[in-house]
């Protein structure tokens, strides 16, 4: 399929073309180019047919995918696209993304946008949780250096930016380090997560490893193979820096699905911790600081602020949505999430429900637990 460019896009006559997004619903949630219409051709023939049918046959239709690679191979595909005038968005998403980001004066007007509506409009949603976390579960500390690890997404953007407002306020004397792990990110990849890290005037610490060469062989649970392995680099590079806790951009739906899955999943309740003593790196701890804030607030943050961020820099596949150490894949996630809104719709306080229930735990209820290893058995006291 031919292809075409952004500034090409541009040009033509509005209403000549018809934009079409090709993504799952999981890298589509994260946000999508405005005015494209959604074709799943995972869908059923049947359907996705019949969509490409209602769009008028003298339009231009112009398909986009993550980063441009399966919109080129469409047309060899489908029976659906014969006859048509086809062209694949070079770049994809991410080349739409990265193209709004080249204006200097605009970059900067982005970053004083983004900091005056964490202060103003979003201090509730945002800073307020982020603050009551890192008090709660004493997350930073008087004298800590903490590696503020970014993956690109736009829940570790915005926690870097809410580390640099918390240490605005000086209350506690901690130093930042951000750091980037390039773990085999195609140029486009890389460059995004550049391009917004300026854009939002975190200075970044860029650091290289050789971890999707390393999977990419690798066929049982490659995802949680390559998320234990960027822990393992993250921590080594934040010590060699010299920082003694790294902080994870995990917020408080990640926490409640979490939860949820292990138990539907894998027969166990247990929860993501807010904060952790590093088992292979003396002296190291993991803190997630965004542990309370919703991820519709950051959502509503990066939409507010026209914000682009990329959700998964794999390069292994266009519709790899999320990478997690527990090994699940983006679809269970995704299923959770689906499964949590639709509880939500005849109990509005099931979300924080689920979060509450690891924290009202009655050990006589229980009939067997494990505390550092050991199982224990009602059975034992009964």
């Amino acid at each position: 399929m031919k292809e075409i460019t952004i500034e090409e896009l541009n040009k033509l006559e509005k209403g000549s073309y018809e934009l079409i997004d090709i993504r799952d619903e999981g890298l589509i949630a994260y946000g999508k180019i405005p005015g494209a219409t959604t074709i799943n051709f995972d869908e059923t023939e049947e359907t996705y047919s019949r969509k490409i049918a209602d769009i008028l046959r003298d339009k231009l239709l112009v398909f986009y995918c993550q980063v441009g690679r399966r919109s080129r191979e469409l047309d060899e595909e489908y029976p659906c696209l014969a006859g048509r005038n086809c062209a694949s968005l070079k770049e994809g998403y991410i080349g739409y993304v990265r193209s709004k980001m080249t204006d200097e004066g605009d970059i900067e007007e982005k970053r004083n946008r983004a900091e005056e509506s964490i202060r103003k409009k979003y201090h509730k949603q945002l800073f307020t949780p982020f603050a009551k976390a890192c008090k709660k579960y004493q997350l930073i500390q008087e004298g800590d250096h903490i590696a503020v690890c970014i993956s690109g997404g736009k829940d570790s953007m915005l926690m870097a930016k809410l580390f640099q407002e918390i240490q605005h306020h000086r209350q506690c004397s901690f130093e930042l380090t951000f750091l980037v792990m390039d773990p085999g990110y195609n140029k486009e990849n890389r460059a995004l997560i550049e391009s917004n890290a300026k854009a939002l005037g975190i200075p970044v610490t860029i650091f290289e490893s050789n971890i999707f060469d390393a999977v990419d062989t690798i066929e049982n649970s490659p995802c949680y193979i390559c998320a234990r392995m960027r822990r393992g680099y993250l921590y080594s590079k934040a010590k060699e820096l010299g920082c003694n806790k790294i902080a994870l951009g995990h917020h408080f739906d990640d926490v409640i699905e979490t939860i949820l899955m292990g138990m539907l999943h894998a027969g166990q309740i247990q929860t993501m911790m807010p904060k952790l003593h590093s088992t292979n790196f003396e002296g190291m701890e993991l803190i997630r600081p965004l542990y309370l804030v919703r991820e519709s607030d950051i959502c509503a943050w990066r939409d507010y602020n026209d914000l682009h961020f990329l959700q998964c820099a794999c390069h292994f596949t266009d519709t790899c949505t999320t990478c997690h150490e527990d090994g699940t894949t983006s679809s269970k996630r995704l299923e959770t999430k689906k499964l949590i809104a639709e509880l939500k719709k005849s109990n509005q306080y099931v979300e924080s429900n689920i979060f509450k229930s690891v924290e009202n735990v009655n050990i006589d209820t229980v009939i067997e637990y494990k505390k550092k290893g050991v199982r224990h058995n009602f059975l034992d006291e009964y």
